[in-house]
């Protein structure tokens, strides 16, 4: 089992920045890659960024592309999203998810382990 805890969230001006993180704990080294998913009211869940665990290879949805940053810190188990020039309509809880067999699909049936999710608000 792969434990996942986010925290980083919160509310935050049009423009402005707030970064993610996600401490991973248990059987991390069976992780592949760690995503953030993100879900609005009303809306579905839906896949934003990801980094492959061994080799930091990484991937953006086009909306965030330029604007977000994601991140690993292997030492202390730990994948950051950093958020720039954050928009209203990111406003959504962001979750933190991760999978053990290679590759990095979109879908978040894909992913094994799950965390709790943080708010991030963005008010225009």
């Amino acid at each position: 089992q792969v434990q996942l805890v986010e925290s980083g969230g919160g509310l935050v001006q049009a423009g402005g920045s707030l970064r993610l993180s996600c401490a991973a704990s248990g059987r991390t080294f069976s992780v592949d890659a760690v995503g953030w998913f993100r879900q609005a009211p009303g809306k579905q869940r839906e896949f934003v960024t990801a980094i492959t665990w061994n080799t930091g290879r990484t991937y953006y949805v086009p909306s965030v592309k330029g604007r977000f940053t994601i991140s690993r810190d292997n030492a202390e188990n730990t994948v950051y999203l950093q958020m720039n020039s954050l928009k209203p309509e990111d406003t959504a809880v962001y979750y933190c998810a991760a999978r053990e067999t290679v590759g990095v699909p979109s879908s978040s049936a894909a992913y094994n382990y799950w965390g709790q999710g943080t708010q991030v608000t963005v008010s225009s």
